[in-house]
């Protein structure tokens, strides 16, 4: 009996984990269909099947702008959170000091607080910052480059000190045993040790910065413009299937570039 009520609660469990992937992959799923549909005005069941609506991306000069600027932004605040977050995390991992955990914490709020909140602060303080100092900030491509640069920190700062922790000193003291100063003990010894870590911040980091909106509405300026924001302002006119191609571009760029990545450095000795 204790057996088989064993192996009953195994397959509920299993049971119940298949519902809920099932669940979550729903939306992924409908929004892939539908940007194959061949009419312009969604219905059930589809008239046919069309890859035009993929053709129309690139004729839209809002989504190839956009797609451009959200490359470049999250490219440079990706690059810009990892010069941060890895020497912070160095410190969080390796110093005991007095507020230790608040500075932890402290560096991985972003994850918390809404975009809109975080938006709307970063907005009044570009505004501030504009009026002290007389800087074209706001409105700026260095000025969205901060705002995104912000979301990207706590990634790289939670998945490289989750690789410092598992890391094995040993190597690192044997290293300065033989001469080797603490530059080239971190570039030769520990920064290889903690890639994968760093390699996982960066990718989560982007595409986190890739597809954000709250944030970027606030810091956008005149003239620039987001893939995200683009998909939004389209959406104010017109429901086609084009939006639905674009997500699936995405979706697709997203995984090949995890795919990639998980090739060389596995993404689950960290994530």
């Amino acid at each position: 009996m204790m057996a088989d009520g064993r192996l009953a609660g195994k397959v509920a469990l299993h049971g119940v984990a298949y519902l809920t992937l099932c669940f979550i992959l729903m939306p992924l799923v409908f929004v892939t269909w539908l940007a194959f549909f061949a009419q312009e005005i969604p219905s059930f069941p589809p008239e046919g099947y069309s890859l035009k609506w993929f053709g129309a991306i690139a004729g839209n000069r809002n989504f190839v702008t956009g797609l451009w600027t959200s490359v470049q932004v999250a490219v440079a605040a990706t690059a810009i959170g990892l010069a941060l977050a890895v020497p912070a995390s160095l410190i969080l991992a390796r110093r005991q000091f007095a507020g230790n955990a608040v500075m932890a914490q402290f560096l991985l709020l972003p994850l918390v607080v809404p975009g809109v909140v975080m938006g709307t602060a970063i907005y009044v303080f570009q505004i501030e910052t504009e009026i002290a100092t007389g800087l074209p900030i706001l409105g700026s491509l260095g000025g969205l480059v901060a705002g995104h640069t912000l979301i990207v920190i706590p990634w790289t700062v939670r998945l490289v000190t989750a690789s410092l922790a598992g890391l094995d000193r040993a190597a690192e003291e044997a290293a300065q045993s033989l001469g080797a100063n603490q530059w080239t003990t971190f570039f030769r010894v520990t920064l290889p040790a903690i890639r994968p870590g760093v390699v996982a911040g960066a990718l989560f980091g982007f595409v986190t910065s890739f597809g954000n909106l709250e944030m970027s509405l606030f810091l956008v300026g005149p003239g620039r413009i987001t893939l995200p924001i683009a998909i939004l302002q389209y959406l104010e006119w017109k429901i086609d299937p084009t939006v639905a191609a674009v997500s699936v571009l995405q979706i697709v760029l997203i995984a090949a570039a995890m795919i990639i990545t998980d090739r060389y450095v596995k993404l689950a000795r960290v994530v």
